[in-house]
């Protein structure tokens, strides 16, 4: 299917509401090992993944244990699904407990040539709004990549970082992470599937989750922060069990580098605006 017979599906929207349920961000925090916020306190940055969850039948997953394309999201038949990266401004934070709203709208659809075949990018529009407030708005990249093999050694050194923590991707934290944000995809938990499927050499450590991990370590580093604009992509896969460290360093008031590191080379990297 060409990009032009996809034109239907720009524009596409749907509407999701969430009690951002107390107990389920206590499910996130022993997750990602964060102390666990109490109802009316503020949602820590990028948990919101883990709320607005798209909840379908069993027999309405592709074989690929996502949601079947065609739906909200275009079909994309025949290819690998990645989250490429997106950018978030935090126009505040949201409150653990209290109801909110999230609209997402598809807002392009390109087809591109990479060294590896053809990609599909396809852009994704969210708005958080909560108490008659937008919250949250980001835009998220889903790349649909033709089966070919991944790219997995990094090529760019890692900078020197002013704070660094180390990461076990464990099974175990994959499970978990893919359970609190109900997400089926098996190449976070199928070593079969991963290794034979889609041709990774292990577990691949999600996305948001690197994302979220970026964030944090930036937190602990710099508890009186703000978190403002964040932009963010990954170069190349990780995959479990190998560890990695997510680091990052300050360049100028106001704005961060935050990334991702493996045997001293880059694997996800973002930049953070924020207020001090």
């Amino acid at each position: 299917m060409s990009t032009n017979d996809l034109s239907a599906w720009l524009g596409k929207s749907q509407t999701v509401t969430d009690r951002l349920d107390p107990n389920h961000a206590a499910c996130i925090a022993v997750t990602l090992g964060e102390p666990v916020p109490a109802s009316g306190k503020p949602l820590p940055a990028l948990w919101h993944w883990a709320y607005f969850l798209e909840t379908v039948p069993i027999a309405q997953t592709g074989t690929d244990g996502h949601p079947a394309r065609g739906s909200f999201l275009p079909p994309a038949d025949n290819r690998n699904r990645m989250w490429a990266g997106g950018r978030v401004t935090f126009n505040g934070p949201l409150l653990v407990g209290v109801e909110a709203h999230k609209t997402s709208t598809v807002t392009a659809i390109q087809e591109k040539k990479g060294r590896t075949g053809s990609l599909l990018f396809v852009t994704v529009k969210h708005e958080i709004v909560q108490n008659g407030v937008m919250v949250v708005s980001e835009e998220q990249d889903i790349v649909y990549r033709e089966p070919s093999p991944p790219k997995l050694v990094g090529t760019e050194p890692a900078p020197v970082s002013q704070w660094k923590e180390a990461v076990d991707p464990t099974p175990v934290l994959l499970f978990r992470y893919s359970a609190v944000t109900f997400n089926s995809h098996r190449i976070h938990y199928d070593h079969p599937y991963v290794t034979e499927k889609e041709g990774y050499p292990g577990l691949v450590v999600h996305g948001p989750m690197i994302a979220t991990l970026m964030c944090q370590a930036f937190a602990h580093a710099n508890p009186q922060a703000r978190l403002r604009q964040l932009s963010y992509r990954g170069l190349r896969p990780l995959i479990a069990p190998t560890p990695f460290a997510v680091a990052g360093h300050v360049t100028q008031a106001g704005l961060a580098q935050l990334w991702a590191e493996q045997d001293g080379t880059l694997a996800h990297q973002a930049e953070l605006r924020f207020e001090a």
